[in-house]
């Protein structure tokens, strides 16, 4: 039987190099969101109620910045 999901030909990879991959994939998400514009992360949301903690964006960092480190180390 075939399966479908064969990763036989990643085997050849030694584990520094996946490390480094996986975490630039991380940076590349996290330049993704900086694409996202303000207006949309704060819509429909009064001007005046608008404050930093709010934003998104920065929340998302926050946990990618996380995420990264503790891959990082491991």
């Amino acid at each position: 039987m075939k399966t479908i999901l064969n990763f036989d030909w990643l085997s050849g990879i030694d584990q520094v190099t996946a490390k480094w991959i996986f975490l630039g994939l991380f940076i590349f998400i996290g330049l993704l969101i900086l694409l996202i514009p303000r207006d949309y992360i704060f819509e429909g949301v009064p001007e005046e109620d608008r404050h930093w903690y709010m934003n998104l964006k920065l929340w998302a960092w926050a946990v990618l910045g996380i995420l990264f480190y503790t891959y990082y180390i491991f």
